[in-house]
Order: C-alpha cells, then sequence, then structure tokens
C-alpha cells in the first residue's frame, strides 16, 4: 500500500488554477519578453540618436579629426599629421 504524504507536491493536472497562475510559466515566458522588450528600446535609441557621419575630405579640421576612425587616426600618427 503506497501512500502520499500530506505535504507532497500535487500533479499539474490536479491544480485548477489556470495557466497565468503558475510561476514558472513566468520564469519561461518573462525572460524571452524582456528580452524582445528591450530590443525595441534599443531600436528606438538607434533610430533616434544616430551616429554622426565623418567627412573624409582631403581638408579635415582638427574636431573631425578627432573623430577619425582608428586605423586612419593611427596611419596619420605614424606620418606626422592630416594630410
Amino acid at each position: 500500500m503506497s501512500r502520499t504524504p500530506a505535504n507532497s507536491v500535487s500533479a499539474p493536472a490536479d491544480d485548477p488554477r489556470p495557466w497565468w497562475r503558475f510561476k514558472m510559466m513566468w520564469l519561461v515566458v518573462g525572460g524571452p519578453l524582456v528580452v524582445v522588450a528591450a530590443s525595441f528600446v534599443t531600436l528606438t535609441l538607434a533610430l533616434k540618436n544616430p551616429d554622426p557621419v565623418i567627412q573624409t575630405a582631403e581638408h579635415v579640421s582638427a574636431d573631425q579629426a578627432a573623430n577619425a576612425p582608428a586605423m586612419q587616426g593611427r596611419n596619420h600618427a605614424a606620418t606626422g599629421g592630416v594630410k
């Protein structure tokens, strides 16, 4: 004769609660929902605040030279300045 202890967890089929009342469901679904919401926030920030375009013309001011890409800046440092 098998007896179940009084404090044992009942099987999910015996639980009459609706699906949204289970905490485990929110752990499984909540993570991906947070990631999707964060991606929309990131997309909004990227569309509202785009990166400035750096001009690649021959005559570059000192302010624009400070914003030059790393490879271009390294090459100009080796040659002695912006040409």
